[in-house]
């Protein structure tokens, strides 16, 4: 590595972007407008099912099994109750149900909490105890902001790096660099840290400016959110990496790109939760890094986690990063 020649790189590969401005504006307006309309959308009182969280699902009673075969009514099992107990505090769950203990927990603010409530003791008015917590009701758009700051991070990632390299070597210029003294470790590594300060710089901007019109629920530390963005953006730019190792053709890496981008983003629980989703669908989640990425970053928004709550995402996104960077630098070509 001689650092002149990266920086040199690094410098070139910014000017480059900073001067494509479809290409800047769309990174900065897409999730603007996506963060607008669901504010927009889901700000009036809009009617959604009931959900119940299941503690000892498998030990039900009779009568909390009548209970759980009502209809618009979603049943999840439960295994963590803290994690549970809070989204009821919060109203991200209506109730909170022991099927073995019968004992149910409500939030007292809840209006859907009050109706999931009168429901279950209209089935029986007697077998089960209530328990009552409070909290501040958190909106659509302070769940799924997370979720739409690191899907734009993926777009940019994937795009900016696997669709840039694979252009690059088509149009000849990987091998002009080639015959140069330029090592293919010094214009990788400018490559992945030019895409992570800009990507950095513009989440940073667009969680700002519509923090300032919208107000998200923001109960954890700004560096361990910027730590978890930090490592995310790591490890779906060495994803990128990874698919334009050798592609010469634009049209097959935009078909590989998408065919990454798209089931990440619909399977990683950036618009819906995954609780209470088929199993096979959960595990498939969990190789994606925006799964890990999005839930990191909404456990620390929204339940003020720390790093060491999230330590599991970020030693999965950790461990990817590693993988797929070690992969890419072998398996990168020029020509």
């Amino acid at each position: 590595m001689v650092f002149t020649r990266f920086l040199a790189l690094l410098n070139t590969r910014n000017k480059e972007f900073l001067r494509d401005r479809s290409s800047l504006g769309w990174n900065i307006l897409m999730p603007v407008l996506i963060v607008a309309g669901f504010s927009f959308a889901f700000s009036g009182d809009i009617g959604k099912q009931f959900k119940v969280g299941v503690i000892n699902q498998n030990l039900a009673s009779s009568v909390s099994q009548k209970f759980m075969q009502l209809k618009h009514i979603e049943f999840y099992q439960v295994d963590d109750f803290e994690r549970a107990v809070s989204k009821v505090e919060r109203h991200q769950v209506d109730m909170l149900l022991d099927a073995e203990k019968q004992q149910y927990w409500i939030n007292t603010e809840s209006p859907s909490g009050y109706l999931v409530e009168k429901v279950l003791l209209g089935v029986d008015n007697s077998g089960f105890h209530k328990q009552s917590v409070s909290g501040k009701q958190i909106r659509y758009i302070d769940w799924v902001i997370p979720g739409i700051l690191s899907m734009n991070m993926m777009f940019s990632a994937l795009f900016g790096v696997g669709f840039v390299i694979v252009r690059y070597r088509k149009n000849g210029m990987l091998k002009r660099l080639k015959a140069t003294p330029i090592s293919a470790f010094e214009y990788l590594s400018a490559q992945i840290v030019s895409r992570m300060i800009l990507i950095m710089l513009v989440t940073a901007f667009v969680f700002y400016a519509t923090n300032y019109f919208v107000g998200f629920v923001m109960n954890g530390s700004y560096a361990s959110l910027f730590l978890v963005f930090a490592l995310g953006a790591l490890s779906m730019i060495s994803l990128g990496l990874v698919i334009a190792a050798r592609i010469t053709s634009e049209e097959a890496a935009g078909g590989l790109l998408n065919l990454f981008s798209w089931p990440m983003m619909f399977f990683s629980g950036v618009w819906f939760s995954l609780e209470g989703a088929a199993p096979l669908m959960q595990a498939i989640a969990e190789v994606f890094p925006l799964t890990h990425v999005t839930a990191a970053a909404r456990a620390i928004m929204i339940d003020g986690a720390g790093l060491i709550d999230v330590g599991y995402h970020i030693t999965v996104l950790l461990s990817q990063s590693i993988v797929f960077l070690l992969f890419g630098s072998w398996y990168f070509r020029w020509d």
